[in-house]
């Protein structure tokens, strides 16, 4: 389970439209969690609001987390219109489904807020000597944060404002990556035109929102190891609201499968993923699943709950 810690905002800065960045630091003045490029954290706010996003700092500061937030929605209007310099906040995390594998070649890939986990990459494929490309879209070049920060690796960044260049070319960054390891992080349109170009074994991918849920959703039997206890769920019930119902408590943020929160190791039974978290070699060992979307292929599943 991750952790769950106090934090402070000790600087609050405009990164570009609509765009403000965090510094958090520990309540308490001590050392935060330690993290890796692709990390992300879930933050409470009111109201039992959670969002979660990704850590986009240097993972060797020990005193200060980065975030980066894009004024959408009720939980990112809360941070740019109520949250200032000074206030706390609780946090949770960090967790990564989005980690930087080791590779000879890199081709990173965003869409606007999408620049936060690869900002952090494109700094450790950096310093490892890898050989990179990142290009980098948005609507408009006030709009895209980071590009100062950005401007010091030179060529190896292409910056592609759609207003100015149109979308992204896919097709030519695509057809030249080779065996590169592609990462995209961005908009969901973005990122099913990357996959339909791009084979799983060399994509990685973070979403904002969920992927389309297909399948039907049929009753199976859940076994939950810890209690001996066994439950129904129900054709339009998740397994995270029939365990919660029977007073199971479960850690859980998005409820849509694109968090990684809820988590749950698999202890019997074959998994029906339905999340936008797993890499396919993950779904394949089926050694846990997000509780909150996914279900069961066959009458039974049996959890470490």
């Amino acid at each position: 389970m991750a952790a769950e810690i106090e934090v402070v905002v000790g600087d609050r800065v405009v990164l570009a439209d609509g765009v403000v960045g965090l510094a958090l630091r520990a309540a308490d003045g001590g050392e935060l969690p330690g993290w890796g490029p692709g990390a992300h954290v879930d933050v409470v706010l009111e109201d039992g609001l959670e969002r979660q996003y990704s850590l986009c700092g240097d993972p060797a500061d020990a005193r200060e987390w980065r975030i980066g937030v894009l004024k959408e929605g009720p939980g990112s209007t809360f941070v740019h219109e109520r949250v200032r310099v000074g206030d706390r906040l609780t946090v949770r995390g960090p967790r990564n489904h989005f980690a930087l594998e080791d590779a000879p070649r890199y081709v990173f890939l965003a869409g606007g807020i999408g620049i936060t986990p690869i900002l952090p990459m494109v700094a450790e494929a950096e310093a490892a000597g890898a050989d990179w490309r990142l290009f980098y879209g948005g609507r408009r070049r006030s709009s895209m944060a980071f590009l100062d920060e950005l401007s010091r690796f030179g060529e190896r960044v292409e910056i592609w404002p759609q207003d100015e260049r149109g979308l992204l070319d896919l097709d030519a960054i695509l057809g030249g990556a080779g065996d590169a390891l592609v990462y995209c992080c961005g908009p969901e349109a973005m990122l099913a035109a990357v996959e339909e170009r791009c084979g799983t074994h060399v994509l990685r991918t973070e979403r904002f929102s969920p992927k389309a849920v297909t399948g039907e959703a049929e009753a199976f039997d859940v076994e939950l190891a810890l209690s001996g206890r066994t439950l129904r769920v129900e054709a339009g019930r998740s397994i995270l609201e029939t365990v919660e119902k029977a007073g199971v408590s479960v850690l859980s943020s998005c409820r849509e499968g694109t968090c990684g929160t809820c988590e749950t190791v698999v202890l019997g039974g074959e998994p029906d993923h339905r999340d936008s978290v797993l890499t396919e070699a993950e779904r394949a060992d089926g050694g846990f699943m997000m509780i909150c979307v996914s279900r069961a292929r066959g009458p039974r599943l049996v959890l470490e709950l």
